[in-house]
């Protein structure tokens, strides 16, 4: 399990290099094992990561907002809370608990009792090793219907904890000038809403050569 999160195929990576056109996704339900982007509505930035520690809390890789659509460090992997919970290409269920694991780090998005730096809030961090972290890298996909879809705004509730994954504005100095903060919030509101786009979703009992790609 260690290695397989460390290489992803050259086939998803150079389709991810290829990605980033700012098109809006086609109709259907986001799946398991699909790599995407996630679009905050309220600010129009994406979910971020980068190896970028915090220098306060808990010192963890940040987690942080950008605007830019084209950015490699914006990929996300849609998995199950543990390993088979989750068949790659089933369609993820409203309700249903999973982890998003940065594509180019292999750390989970993550979040603790720790106050985040700008609003005071609860930190949102990366966290483990190729895809293994603990228990507070789970979240609950809220949505209405059955799945989660494409087309669709959800919130991301943190099981550990009870946060809404969330963007109110505040902008990171040096040596992240521009980026927003990403944090938990206790209540769901308008900033709490993502929305999937440019990504690779995968469809069920598919060779690596099929997919839709966006």
């Amino acid at each position: 399990m260690r290695g397989g999160l460390r290489v992803f195929p050259l086939l998803l990576l150079a389709l991810l290099r290829g990605l980033c056109r700012g098109r809006e996704p086609a109709p259907g339900a986001v799946t398991c094992g699909s790599v995407l982007k996630l679009l905050n509505t309220r600010h129009s930035v994406r979910l971020h990561s980068h190896e970028v520690k915090y220098g306060s809390g808990s010192g963890q890789q940040s987690v942080t907002g950008v605007e830019a659509s084209d950015d490699a460090n914006s990929y996300w992997r849609i998995r199950g809370k543990s390993d088979g919970s989750c068949q790659r290409g089933t369609p993820v269920k409203c309700g249903q608990a999973i982890r998003l694991t940065h594509v180019n780090t292999g750390k989970n998005l993550h979040t603790h009792h720790f106050p985040s730096p700008l609003s005071n809030n609860q930190e949102v961090s990366a966290f483990g090793d190729d895809g293994e972290g603990d228990d507070l890298d789970i979240w609950i996909v809220q949505c209405s219907g059955t799945h989660w879809e494409r087309e669709d705004a959800v919130r991301f509730k943190h099981v550990g904890t009870e946060v809404f994954l969330s963007i109110t504005g505040e902008q990171y100095g040096h040596p992240i000038r521009g980026q927003r903060e990403v944090h938990g919030m206790p209540t769901a509101n308008h900033h709490n809403y993502w929305k999937a786009m440019e990504g690779v979703f995968i469809k069920p009992s598919m060779d690596p050569a099929k997919h839709d790609e966006l």
